[in-house]
């Protein structure tokens, strides 16, 4: 059976991105596989005041106008279902993840599809996948104290259900930039299958 791969990339930049790259290099290794393509560069629609009404009516009383505002939020939380393993490339913007990354994470946290609430508090729904995230950053070493981007991812994937997530990172890019790229791109050959 052919492996499902969902391949996020959020970098601004299409051209000369080291997460572009590191990403390219993951869905490659993963091959044969199904890609389902998500570039956020291509900017997705922030959250409106309608678009929370219509999340918060229950799904049997939605009307039209509101079954339409959830329609992409619904495909790409499909996108997430429909996967075995999600690659994610994330360069870190000013000490955190691209805005971009925050619409898609907003679009697709969504109470009864992705996470549900219980007495002991949420529970994810997304269980049995890997998240692979290809990280970059200018100076600022993950799980450094001014490191809010992986410790943001990991609270979000953790919270939809998803707890294997592995990183690799070109840490130190504004400085040495072919070195954390080779670096990043030989944690990438050794990934596990």
């Amino acid at each position: 059976m052919t492996s499902t791969v969902l391949h996020i990339d959020t970098s601004a930049r299409r051209h000369g991105s080291a997460t572009r790259e590191l990403t390219d290099q993951i869905v490659k290794q993963n091959a044969p596989a199904r890609i389902i393509r998500r570039d956020l560069a291509t900017p997705l629609p922030l959250i409106t005041e309608e678009w929370v009404n219509a999340n918060f009516t229950p799904a049997d009383a939605r009307s039209a106008e509101q079954l339409e505002l959830l329609s992409l939020s619904d495909q790409l939380v499909a996108e997430i279902k429909d996967a075995d393993t999600i690659v994610i490339g994330l360069p870190m913007y000013n000490f955190g993840a691209p805005a971009s990354f925050k619409v898609w994470v907003d679009l697709i946290a969504r109470a009864g599809l992705t996470f549900e609430y219980s007495t002991e508090g949420p529970k994810g729904l997304l269980t049995g996948k890997r998240v692979i995230v290809a990280a970059a950053t200018g100076g600022v070493p993950l799980g450094s104290p001014t490191d809010h981007l992986s410790g943001f991812l990991r609270q979000i994937m953790g919270f939809i259900g998803l707890t294997d997530v592995e990183f690799v990172a070109a840490e130190g890019m504004a400085t040495d930039p072919e070195t954390a790229l080779q670096a990043a791109r030989d944690a990438v050959a050794n990934l596990a299958a």
